[in-house]
């Protein structure tokens, strides 16, 4: 029962005793009577006076309670002239004044933290206690390849790739780098705050990709130019002396001419395939930027398949082209392009050996496929492909690769190289 009612039966109780006693006066003495009812009356007027100084702080705190329920901080009460009321109302507008100023300043901070998180070039993955993903950026997005509606309401194990299924591995509070598809790296970290008394985990993903390459790029570089100036020089004055030791072979005996003859032709020849081996190396340094002009794929990547056209041949290789109705026009140097897709298709090539198939794939999103069902790239070897001059082969240089890698970086596009499901090994290109 609310107090106002409470109060409101008392008094009427009271005034009620007070009526029939005055009624029994009324029969004694008329003037009692009178005297009485006056009484009656003015204790009804301090009654109704009282009830509402003593209601309305309480109606106060009633509209101040349903304002703070609804979250309407903009109510404001204005004071009446009584002290005690006057301090409630004083108490209560500089607590709504303060709870006003905190919800401006958390929507604030949470929009500011909102765009923070949607503009970071970090990747950053909220889950909840579940493990399940609420929140991603579009960094995080790009990095794992899909769309912020088919990743958000799924743990990582029910998403596809590797970089999820290394983070389902991923322990709170641990950081890993992780590398993907030979190419990109990733440094992944996972902490933990807690929001409503739930413990969440978040996970940020930081691109390391550039980076490596550039130091990587500025070490082999300064690497390979000095040793190609000191061979350069070496070599040529060696060769030069071995030729003029050659000049002498006539002053020798007979017997002795033909093996100091061949003794020199094979360090001169020595020499010269010495100098070739280190050329190869310093052509990567000195790839030049590229010059874009606006060229049809399908049509470059036919030439080239005319180019390899008696090596497959040779190993009965079938190619199999799938292109796009569309034509596919891209801004590239071609003669740098022919020699990435010839690199490609000479990968492909050896991997199969021979009896097997090249698919040529270009889709509406501008990419090329270039997919042989050859021997698969193990686990191990996957992460180094891309390594500068890392090789499987005996005698390989990693020369090809390599160059593909620089060519393709100088392009902008970006590529991946790894075997599927199928067993077969796909070469991608985004343009």
């Amino acid at each position: 029962m609310k107090l106002k009612i409470k109060y409101i039966l008392f008094v009427s109780f009271i005034h009620i005793i007070l009526i029939l006693l005055s009624l029994r006066m009324f029969k004694e003495n008329i003037y009692y009577f009178i005297a009485a009812e006056f009484f009656i009356i003015c204790t009804i007027i301090i009654a109704i006076i009282l009830y509402r100084q003593f209601i309305q702080p309480i109606n106060t705190i009633s509209s101040g309670i349903e304002s703070l329920e609804d979250k309407d901080f903009s109510m404001k009460f204005v004071k009446v002239g009584h002290l005690e009321m006057d301090q409630l109302i004083g108490v209560y507008n500089r607590m709504i004044d303060q709870l006003r100023e905190e919800r401006i300043k958390q929507r604030e901070q949470h929009f500011f933290l909102q765009h923070l998180i949607e503009s970071s070039p970090s990747g950053i993955i909220i889950l909840n206690f579940d493990e399940i993903i609420t929140q991603i950026n579009p960094a995080a997005g790009s990095f794992l390849g899909l769309s912020s509606e088919k990743i958000i309401g799924k743990t990582f194990d029910k998403l596809p790739g590797k970089l999820p299924m290394e983070l389902n591995k991923l322990l709170s509070g641990n950081s890993e780098i992780i590398p993907i598809s030979g190419m990109k790296t990733f440094k992944c970290q996972k902490a933990s705050f807690v929001d409503r008394g739930f413990n969440h985990h978040f996970i940020l993903i930081e691109e390391l990709t550039d980076e490596l390459l550039k130091t990587e790029r500025k070490a082999y570089e300064k690497v390979i130019r000095m040793m190609s100036h000191e061979l350069n020089n070496s070599l040529g004055a060696v060769n030069s002396i071995l030729n003029t030791c050659l000049n002498f072979k006539d002053q020798l005996q007979k017997k002795d001419k033909k093996s100091y003859e061949e003794a020199l032709n094979v360090a001169i020849e020595r020499n010269t395939h010495l100098n070739r081996f280190m050329e190869n190396f310093a052509n990567v340094v000195r790839i030049p930027l590229p010059k874009k002009i606006e060229t049809d794929l399908h049509e470059l990547l036919k030439n080239v398949g005319k180019f390899i056209f008696t090596d497959i041949e040779k190993r009965n290789i079938k190619l199999k082209w799938e292109l796009d109705s569309k034509p596919l026009m891209v801004k590239l140097d071609k003669q740098q392009m022919e020699q990435v897709l010839v690199n490609i298709f000479k990968n492909a090539m050896e991997a199969i050996e021979k009896n097997g198939e090249i698919t040529i794939i270009t889709t509406p999103n501008r990419q090329l496929i270039i997919r042989d069902n050859g021997k698969g790239i193990p686990e191990d070897i996957q992460q180094k492909l891309f390594t500068p001059f890392f090789s499987t082969k005996k005698n390989g240089q990693g020369i090809g690769l390599t160059v593909t890698r620089e060519i393709l970086l100088n392009h902008g596009f970006k590529f991946s190289l790894e075997t599927n499901e199928k067993e077969e090994t796909e070469f991608v290109v985004e343009f």
